[in-house]
């Protein structure tokens, strides 16, 4: 299954979830994070916080493909983006492994395809290293087999990116 994270307006939701199976709209109406690591322990992979974030850490487990649309924030994900894949924890384990010859957290859900990253907005060359390095650790971090960063000059590209 395809999931789709994204920080855009209602206007491209037509599009969004006609080209995946899961769509998670990054629209800022829930709660961050509060560290609790609940997901983890007393109830794995599902949110005490009862709003529209309570299971995404079973949505984006179920994955084969993550593709995460979002602004450019100093060559790191939109605030809104980012409190998603703080809520996502779950996905993983307390418990630690071996991964690429480094220290991870164990995988609840086992190995993906692909986390893909689709950045728009203004972006120098080195906001483009910075994203392209964090989506390379984000898949290795979450059992991903590969990463890709595709940069929008415009969001009309949008479609052709998906």
């Amino acid at each position: 299954m395809k999931v789709i994270i994204h920080d855009l307006g209602p206007e491209y939701e037509a599009l969004i979830e006609e080209r995946c199976g899961k769509a998670v709209a990054a629209d800022g109406k829930y709660a961050p994070c509060q560290g609790c690591f609940g997901c983890w322990t007393k109830h794995p992979a599902e949110c005490f916080m009862k709003d529209s974030l309570q299971q995404v850490c079973r949505v984006m487990g179920q994955a084969d493909e993550i593709v995460i649309v979002t602004r450019n924030l100093y060559g790191g994900y939109s605030s809104a983006v980012k409190n998603v894949l703080d809520r996502s924890i779950g996905t993983s384990t307390p418990f630690s492994t071996y991964r690429g010859g480094q220290m991870h957290h164990t995988l609840r859900y086992g190995k993906h395809d692909l986390w893909k990253v689709v950045v728009y907005g203004d972006i120098s060359d080195a906001e483009k290293d910075t994203f392209r390095y964090t989506a390379e650790r984000n898949a290795l971090n979450d059992g991903y087999e590969r990463s890709e960063v595709v940069f929008l000059n415009d969001l009309t590209e949008l479609e052709a990116a998906l």
